[in-house]
């Protein structure tokens, strides 16, 4: 997966549509700035989240920060590795994920960007 397979939110995390099912991770743009992560505060499979609400937490070496789901969804799947390696993130972005959803309301990914749309407005 790459930086171009995916659609942004504003808050610098990223989803992977297929289908109904989506990937969520955080850019690599947090990644960099948040530095060397330290721990993830994921959701249990099942929790339901609208889009914009704080799905997970991050800590890294510099700083805290809430991570906002791009998409209204069910977890279905999180990424158990990163409660041990958090650091997979920092190392690649893109395909250490945080977790899968079902997505509830497909029509709310028009609100999100692309990857040019996405560099266009960070700095």
């Amino acid at each position: 997966m790459t930086k171009y397979d995916v659609l942004y939110s504003d808050t610098h995390e990223w989803i992977k549509i297929d289908g109904n099912k989506g990937i969520v991770g955080i850019s690599s743009y947090a990644a960099m700035h948040l530095g060397d992560i330290v721990f993830f505060d994921l959701p249990s499979v099942g929790t339901k989240f609208n889009k914009g609400d704080v799905f997970a937490a991050v800590e890294s070496v510099k700083s805290a920060s809430d991570l906002y789901m791009p998409l209204s969804g069910t977890v279905t799947k999180v990424n158990e590795a990163l409660v041990d390696h958090p650091e997979l993130v920092n190392e690649d972005p893109f395909n250490n994920w945080i977790v899968e959803i079902e997505i509830s309301n497909p029509n709310e990914s028009n609100e999100l960007m692309d990857v040019e749309e996405y560099e266009g407005q960070l700095d």
